[in-house]
């Protein structure tokens, strides 16, 4: 299947947004939770997460499209969205695509 600029673009997009999203869930995870609970500085939770939600839901738009356009199959978008659940899990998407 011969993929057209417009397509090439919401691959680049799902790969950078799916990236981005799992540097945000590491600086929550080995940042901010850390900062709150253990040092009671909590003002790093809200904008990270925030940012890390935002993120989230923009990468399970993309995922989304990228089914519906047929770039991934049920399975690999199913993985995909595990993916995203587990740090450094969105490192790996390249793989499925």
């Amino acid at each position: 299947m011969q993929m057209n600029n417009r397509n090439v673009n919401t691959v680049k997009w799902f790969l950078l947004i799916g990236k981005i999203e799992g540097y945000s869930y590491l600086a929550l995870i080995f940042f901010a939770m850390p900062l709150k609970y253990f040092y009671h500085t909590p003002q790093f939770v809200r904008p990270i997460g925030s940012l890390h939600g935002a993120l989230f839901v923009a990468f399970m738009i993309l995922l989304a499209i990228m089914f519906f356009q047929k770039h991934l199959s049920f399975k690999n978008s199913v993985i995909a969205f595990f993916l995203s659940l587990v740090p450094f899990g969105t490192f790996f998407l390249k793989k499925l695509v």
